[in-house]
């Protein structure tokens, strides 16, 4: 039994939750900088680390408010160690620190990835599944990382092993990207999921990535060995700037990028009056084959490795589209699959105080002089 406040800080999000036990919500608050970044069509590292600054504080005097909760109510604090943008990640450790110390509670270090992991399991505990069958294939999808790992609890705690990456963009990164060249501004992800419904996928074929690097088996007599199923979606995101070339779209895109940027909350009628026909079919072709890939690849892996459950997580988990292919295939192949809800698929909190939880049960808490970690790798308990 144990109330944990979790911070999370690791790109543009600044968010504080109290979560009771690993498994009820009592508060979650995210200060969102989108705003702060549309601009600009992403994340400034630098503009993200000083809002953080400016919104740590009071978002995790409302989470503790919310949950009816003190600084001295709670039994430990939790932060996310990375990955992540180093200086944003440092915001959130420098507070927790201060805090942990000055209230003398413990501090729980948490992998962002992991985080995104446990978000499946709390909503699932929530519900009373108890049930689900381990190990599970857990597919990490977000605008910085795309990740497959094979996740199960031992007696010491949850290990990981990574059997997938991208090898260059994440999938998140891809939406973005997209949506940036084709003027629908940013966030791109969601605009792109509104708007394929409305185009022909079929329109303009885009061929699958192929990986044909030597390292595609991890190495033999180890426990990495076995096949791989690494992503890549650099070669769509030159596809899709190839096509706007050959057929002459830059006039029309920043003609919409403008009509665009004249509204401060453009909503889905906004996007369509400002996009043709061909500009719908190539959106929709577009997130076509990146479900397709991602979907086609993570069933793969389940069949290879033999798991019997799927948790799809991250911020392009939200997509509608994925979510329904994930849901198809998973059930032809006799997969249970399971998403977090919208709310906590992208970065929250409440997942890595979640996360902490069996570390709090295990007393692995973090040495004092542990820092930021922007390429921090998933591996399971110390």
């Amino acid at each position: 039994m144990a109330y944990i406040l979790g911070i999370e800080s690791s790109c543009d999000e600044t968010a504080a939750a109290v979560v009771h036990s690993g498994e009820q919500i009592l508060s979650n608050v995210v200060a969102s900088q989108i705003a702060t970044h549309k601009p600009y069509g992403g994340v400034v590292p630098e503009l993200a680390s000083r809002e953080h600054l400016r919104n740590i504080l009071p978002v995790v005097r409302t989470a503790l408010a919310e949950a009816g909760q003190t600084y001295q109510s709670i039994d430990a604090l939790a932060v996310t160690q990375g990955p992540g943008l180093a200086g944003a990640l440092l915001v959130g450790i420098s507070f927790a620190k201060a805090l942990a110390f000055a209230l003398d509670k413990p501090l729980i270090a948490v992998n962002h990835l992991e985080g995104h992991i446990h978000a499946v399991l709390l909503e699932q505990r929530q519900k009373g599944n108890r049930e689900l069958r381990f190990p599970v294939l857990a597919l990490v999808v977000s605008g910085g990382h795309t990740h497959l790992y094979l996740a199960e609890r031992r007696e010491e705690g949850w290990c990981y092993r990574n059997i997938g990456h991208t090898r260059d963009d994440a999938a998140g990164e891809a939406f973005d990207k997209v949506a940036k060249l084709l003027g629908l501004g940013y966030p791109g992800g969601p605009v792109i999921d509104k708007l394929a419904a409305h185009g022909d996928a079929s329109a303009v074929k885009f061929p699958p990535s192929q990986i044909k690097h030597r390292d595609r088996r991890g190495k033999k007599g180890t426990e990495e060995s076995g096949p791989r199923f690494d992503f890549s979606y650099s070669g769509i995101k030159t596809a899709v700037l190839r096509y706007v070339e050959r057929h002459g779209m830059a006039q029309d895109i920043q003609a919409r990028r403008r009509a665009l940027e004249r509204l401060s909350k453009p909503v889905l009628e906004d996007y369509l009056a400002v996009c043709d026909r061909e500009t719908l079919n190539l959106i929709a072709s577009f997130q076509r084959a990146m479900v397709e890939d991602l979907v086609t690849k993570t069933v793969a892996a389940a069949r290879s490795y033999e798991v019997a459950t799927l948790f799809v997580t991250g911020g392009v988990a939200a997509n509608g589209e994925l979510r329904r292919n994930f849901q198809k295939d998973a059930a032809m192949e006799g997969l249970l699959v399971f998403f977090p809800s919208r709310p906590l698929s992208t970065d929250n909190a409440a997942m890595i105080a979640a996360a902490a939880f069996p570390r709090w049960v295990a007393r692995d808490f973090a040495a004092a002089d542990f820092s930021a970690e922007a390429g921090l790798a998933l591996t399971g308990m110390r």
